[in-house]
């Protein structure tokens, strides 16, 4: 029996920057999904670092080419615009205990929001639990070099 819909997730975030930890994560995802909608959302709570459009073009960069994974922008709860675009899954990545209590709180409140919503969290492999897109910043503003933790075909360039 084959069937016409596809199955397509959301995986939401600041990516502030979008790190290798991030690029596992809508990997693993598209072995379950047909396609991945990087979404940037705005979090009045975090003040970003790299300007929407840059990391958006972080994003398109890493993905390019491959028509599976969409990157877009919104400013309203991820709730509603999952529900404005038939959207009924959320990807979520989990590093830690602490990544898992959060996500697991902000899954019911978008439940409660969005009854349809399903909540998928992807474990990042151990060795690579470590990165976060805030490790990546400090490293920056000091004049390290981020690469080992940033996605293939991402220059340091990229991130100035």
């Amino acid at each position: 029996m084959t069937t016409t819909s596809s199955k397509i997730a959301i995986y939401p975030g600041s990516f502030d920057p979008f790190t290798l930890g991030h690029k596992l994560i809508v990997d693993k995802g598209l072995l379950i999904f047909d396609k991945i909608i990087v979404g940037l959302g705005e979090n009045v709570n975090k003040k970003t670092y790299f300007s929407l459009e840059k990391r958006e073009s972080i994003i398109r960069k890493v993905y390019e080419g491959d028509p599976r994974v969409e990157v877009v922008h919104y400013g309203n709860l991820t709730a509603d615009f999952c529900r404005d675009n038939g959207i009924n899954f959320i990807i979520r990545g989990i590093r830690n205990v602490g990544d898992f209590e959060f996500e697991r709180n902000v899954a019911q409140i978008n439940q409660k929001l969005n009854p349809v919503l399903e909540t998928v969290f992807l474990m990042t492999p151990a060795e690579y639990s470590e990165i976060s897109s805030t490790i990546i910043r400090d490293i920056l503003i000091h004049g390290g070099d981020p690469m080992q933790f940033m996605p293939k075909g991402i220059r340091l360039e990229d991130l100035k």
